[in-house]
């Protein structure tokens, strides 16, 4: 059997064929309700380098299933960003044009190719939904040589453009050749030999496709899901989401009942809500070792003590991912 080693992470080598998942209790531990200094990322620079070791963590527990959340939007620095002005006629998530996000998710994962390289570029794969996001990719990255890997959607087609082509007419004969053409080449399926899948915000749908790909490849391939916001997603199966060990976790929690509170988790260590003030850095709420369910958020927010500090009066860009810029 061949073995992965993660060079570039560790000083030694981590072999990762044959992984056995550990997995700890997640009993929770008594919120607190005084206001702490937190141990937070304090820039993205700091974020990306926390990250890589609760990864180098990870591995060393052969855990190969693995969930990365940044915050939404974050600028990674990696691509050199538009002239400043030009507002783009995409559609807003979360206040954040579409091309802003896919751009952060699209750094987030050319960070972790480069993490990954001493296993060979063919034996990484980076998934993105749609054909448009992986040609995107190929651009950006052509050329570089601290980027090699397989860049692929799992969207089938060619998807190089958003705009629609006219379709051409066809007979019976080519319809029914075309079905047959598409049902032969299956459901997206990873390359043979791959050792790393990156899987870069899938959606539910794409999901569907990494809880099947998860059981065909055994824990021997590494699986990482990148910016999945698992904790947003309906109908998903609680198993599969629970196969997944959340190793770096930094992004807003339900401002509705906790505003400007962000939830940060660094593996192996435990889960912390944190409120960022409009003067500082994020001061520690609750700390558990389960992650945070909405009620107990709003009960760590509800009790928490606000001697010194203001009134939450920052939207959630502001409190977390302009703080995280």
């Amino acid at each position: 059997m061949r073995s992965l080693q993660f060079l570039h992470l560790v000083s030694l080598s981590v072999a990762v064929k044959g992984f056995i998942r550990e997995v700890s209790p997640s009993t929770s531990v008594t919120s607190t309700t005084v206001l702490q200094v937190a141990t937070l990322p304090k820039d993205v620079k700091s974020a990306v380098s926390i990250c890589r070791q609760s990864v180098q963590n990870a591995l060393g527990k052969r855990i190969s299933r693995m969930d990365i959340e940044m915050p939404v939007g974050a600028k990674f620095g990696v691509e050199k960003q538009a002239g400043k002005g030009k507002k783009s006629a995409l559609s807003q998530q979360d206040g954040v044009s579409r091309d802003t996000l896919e751009t952060s998710d699209r750094e987030l994962a050319r960070l972790f190719v480069d993490m990954f390289q001493p296993v060979g570029g063919e034996n990484i794969s980076v998934v993105f939904r749609e054909g448009r996001q992986a040609n995107a990719a190929k651009r950006k990255w052509s050329g570089d040589t601290t980027a090699q890997c397989r860049i692929l959607s799992v969207a089938k087609g060619d998807q190089t453009s958003g705009a629609k082509k006219k379709k051409k007419k066809m007979g019976f004969a080519a319809k029914l050749a075309a079905e047959l053409d598409s049902e032969v080449g299956g459901p997206f399926s990873l390359p043979k030999g791959c050792e790393v899948a990156i899987f870069v915000s899938p959606g539910p749908k794409e999901l569907i496709a990494v809880e099947r790909i998860s059981e065909e490849v055994g824990m021997g391939t590494l699986i990482i899901l990148l910016n999945t916001r698992l904790s947003k997603m309906e109908k998903i199966s609680p198993t599969f989401i629970e196969s997944y060990e959340p190793v770096f976790h930094l992004a807003a929690a339900p401002q509705d009942v906790s505003p400007d509170c962000l939830v940060y988790r660094a593996y192996p260590d435990n889960w912390l809500l944190a409120r960022k003030p409009k003067v500082g850095q994020p001061k520690v709420i609750a700390e558990q070792k389960s992650r945070f369910l909405s009620t107990e958020c709003q009960t760590a927010f509800e009790n928490m003590e606000m001697d010194g500090f203001e009134k939450a009066t920052e939207g959630i860009l502001d409190s977390v991912a302009d703080w995280f810029r």
